[in-house]
């Protein structure tokens, strides 16, 4: 089963663009499809790939960091070739 996952990684604290560069750049490594947009980035791949690669980047990045909030959403299939018909 193929899903599609938008994050939102947000860490509280002043420099908060290099954790979310290093998270992007650890989702980039993988095998699995990764678009960025200035608000999200989106994973796209089949479900137990995609859920380890999280379970294990979410769990360090969350190590490193004092106060972060990731705000994470998830669709039963994979919309990574989605175009809007408007």
């Amino acid at each position: 089963m193929n899903i599609s996952v938008e994050l939102t990684l947000t860490p509280l604290q002043d420099n908060f663009e290099p954790p979310i560069i290093e998270f992007i750049k650890k989702l980039r490594a993988s095998n699995l499809t990764v678009l960025e947009n200035p608000l999200s980035t989106q994973v796209y791949g089949e479900y137990d790939k995609v859920m380890e690669l999280l379970r294990n980047e979410v769990k360090e990045t969350f190590k490193n960091l004092e106060h972060v909030v990731l705000s994470m959403k998830i669709v039963k299939s994979d919309r990574s070739e989605y175009e809007p018909h408007f």
